[in-house]
């Protein structure tokens, strides 16, 4: 069953038993938070996207799309050519290029902060950078038709998400909350399974993927 946000706000509070009207404030806020951790847990390639930017003269910072989740690879785009950078850690590329202003292709990239890449060295010129990234979709929260695809492709880890953080916030009996917490990980197993291994075959290279008979 595919959830839009009306049927998921109208799910979570049928399975708590909850319409009290603070609860049902934070109805948007325990669906998000579940939204955030399926994301950072199961890579979906449905979630990748390809964008391009420019790194200015002079500048070792490199904006990060607004949607930015996770980096996957970052290059420079050359008239005939795609050169990739290797990701360091921000402390290796202030040891690599100590003086800002040395200058040149950029070789390295870091995370400097949560909307900024650290480039080095220092680009010597206006390169077209292309970034393949991890992003975060539109909340079904927030989009326009009350529909995503978590709520259409991932229902389950989207309602025991939901409830989990629902039912802690109701600080409710611990048991409920370990089977709410059970179903969710059995749930996001099955997204991993689906965006980490499926979907990272090729059947006509690896054959179908087979289980033991028991």
């Amino acid at each position: 069953m595919a959830y839009t946000f009306t049927t998921l706000k109208t799910a979570i509070q049928d399975y708590t038993q909850n319409t009290e009207t603070t609860f049902v404030n934070q109805l948007p806020r325990f669906i998000i938070n579940a939204e955030e951790r399926i994301l950072k847990e199961c890579q979906l390639d449905v979630f990748r996207k390809n964008v391009t930017g420019t790194a200015s003269t002079g500048n070792v910072y490199l904006q990060k799309p607004e949607d930015f989740l996770s980096q996957n690879s970052l290059s420079v785009l050359n008239s005939s050519s795609k050169e990739f950078l290797l990701y360091k850690q921000a402390t290796l590329l202030q040891d690599y290029t100590p003086n800002a202003t040395t200058t040149g292709t950029p070789k390295y990239y870091a995370d400097w902060d949560e909307v900024t890449f650290l480039l080095a060295p220092t680009p010597d010129s206006n390169y077209t950078m292309e970034l393949h990234y991890f992003y975060r979709p539109t909340s079904i929260t927030e989009s326009a038709d009350g529909t995503s695809w978590l709520g259409t492709n991932a229902e389950l880890a989207l309602l025991y998400g939901s409830l989990l953080e629902a039912y802690t916030f109701m600080k409710g009996e611990a048991d409920i909350l370990q089977i709410y917490n059970g179903r969710f990980q059995e749930s996001l197993q099955w997204l991993k399974n689906l965006g980490e291994g499926l979907q990272t075959r090729d059947q006509y290279r690896y054959d179908r993927v087979r289980r033991d008979v028991a």
